[in-house]
């Protein structure tokens, strides 16, 4: 122990530990929270038993259970709908924010600061803060929307199960578009400019230059951030509890939220973790395609 305290004191070995420090955080703080939620999601646990070791095994049983619950078609067409339409809007709104601040006029740094502001806002913060906008009687949007002639009548976003859904997407769209145009902002600069200048003297014109230089060079960024996206989508909790509490009538309920009742309302421990896992794995599979698909390319 002293040979290897003084190898780091005169800087041999010191990348080792740079190196080990974030690989035992990630082990104690992530690693071992998957696995033991994996191992509950095959025991019968509750709160009699959830302090002890003492837990029967039921092997699948849990799974079985949450496949046949009624709420379990309507939380994967709900985590479906939330997954895929928060992930095309926040690419969508951050490429075209990534493009527009490509342009390099002058303020252009300021304002894209300005939209990195809300992406640092905890969730919880921007749920208040959208929870006020979207009010069906004071809110900001339903009196935009009046005023300019595109609804009639107010919309009551929170607690008409049309709308809730559609009210944590809009919300979570506005909280992630400022990461996809920090992450897409980055792959555009990476294009040579080289390139564009080419194109520009062989006579093409904007449009032709996006479809033919931009998008296929902005391959790989746009799926990483796509792969990222829905990795976060999946893990946002904070916005459903602050918004819908995944209501009403079930009709926002998404499967992070969903066991998060199962567990801590209910108290049906083994059910939630259940429902954890498959999202660990499903989580771990979108993560795979990603790898698997770069490295094609690449070797490609």
């Amino acid at each position: 122990m002293r040979a290897v305290l003084g190898s780091i004191r005169d800087g041999r070995g010191f990348d080792v530990l740079l190196v080990l420090l974030p690989v035992l955080f990630l082990l104690l703080f992530s690693l071992f929270p998957l696995v033991y939620t994996g191992i509950m999601s095959l025991q019968e646990v509750d709160l009699f038993n959830i302090a002890t070791l003492d837990r029967p095994f039921v092997g699948l049983d849990n799974y079985r259970r949450i496949a046949a619950d009624p709420l379990a078609v309507p939380v994967i067409i709900n985590t479906a709908l939330f997954v895929s339409l928060s992930v095309v809007f926040q690419l969508l709104g951050g490429f075209s924010l990534a493009l527009f601040f490509a342009q390099g006029f002058p303020g252009a740094g300021l304002m894209r600061g300005l939209f990195l502001a809300g992406w640092i806002m905890p969730a919880l913060v921007v749920g208040a803060i959208w929870k006020w906008l979207l009010s069906g009687d004071t809110g900001v949007v339903n009196y935009v929307l009046v005023s300019l002639g595109l609804i009639d009548e107010r919309i009551f976003w929170l607690s008409d199960p049309a709308y809730a859904l559609y009210a944590v997407i809009i919300a979570n769209v506005w909280l992630g578009i400022p990461f996809n145009m920090l992450m897409l902002s980055v792959g555009l600069a990476a294009i040579p400019r080289d390139i564009y200048e080419a194109a520009e003297l062989d006579g093409a014109g904007s449009l032709r230059r996006f479809v033919g230089i931009t998008l296929p060079l902005m391959r790989a960024p746009l799926a990483a951030v796509s792969s990222l996206g829905i990795i976060f989508t999946l893990q946002q909790f904070d916005l459903v509890a602050a918004l819908t509490q995944g209501g009403p009538s079930n009709a926002s309920n998404v499967a992070q939220y969903w066991s998060w009742q199962l567990s801590f309302q209910v108290y049906d421990i083994s059910a939630g973790s259940s429902v954890a896992a498959v999202m660990v794995v499903f989580v771990v599979f979108v993560a795979a395609l990603y790898t698997w698909s770069t490295r094609h390319e690449q070797a490609a």
